[in-house]
């Protein structure tokens, strides 16, 4: 199976906050985020795989900051690591000032397993690590799969 390099699926999604995406403490809803983090993690998925997919756990979501209407938000996701047929996607979202200046406001990892058309997992292909911020990424990723598998076990 073919390799695949970090930026071949890494994913940018852009929204303006809106009035109905705000809570009523004046301050984006947190399903709201972790809705759209789902999707671009899928875009992800979807274009290092080039199958389906389907959400199998968030395995960490860290909210480090509000954000508020009208404001720019940036959601970025990348493959940080693979298994035989699951992916792990860790996916950043910043808000982002009329100046370009970012503020990172959440921090995700989600793993997603590949499907054919019958919903079975399938394989995917291998990632290709290119620099030192990858490998560390993957190796983490590692430890995190690990992890994972000792809490099914409970």
């Amino acid at each position: 199976m073919t390799e695949k390099k970090v930026s071949d699926s890494f994913t940018t999604q852009v929204q303006v906050l809106m009035p109905e995406h705000i809570n009523g403490q004046s301050r984006m809803f947190g399903g709201k985020i972790m809705e759209w983090i789902d999707v671009v993690a899928a875009v992800v998925a979807r274009r290092h795989s080039g199958c389906e997919v389907t959400t199998a756990c968030v395995d960490t979501l860290e909210f480090k900051a509000p954000a508020y209407v009208n404001s720019t938000l940036i959601i970025e996701g990348r493959m940080t690591w693979v298994g035989n047929t699951s992916m792990e996607v860790r996916v950043d979202a910043f808000t982002e000032s009329l100046s370009g200046k970012r503020k990172q406001i959440t921090k995700a990892y989600l793993v997603l397993v590949a499907i054919d058309e019958r919903e079975q997992p399938v394989c995917v292909p291998r990632l290709a690590l290119l620099s030192d911020e990858e490998r560390a990424e993957f190796e983490n990723g590692n430890i995190r799969a690990r992890m994972r598998a000792e809490r099914r076990k409970l």
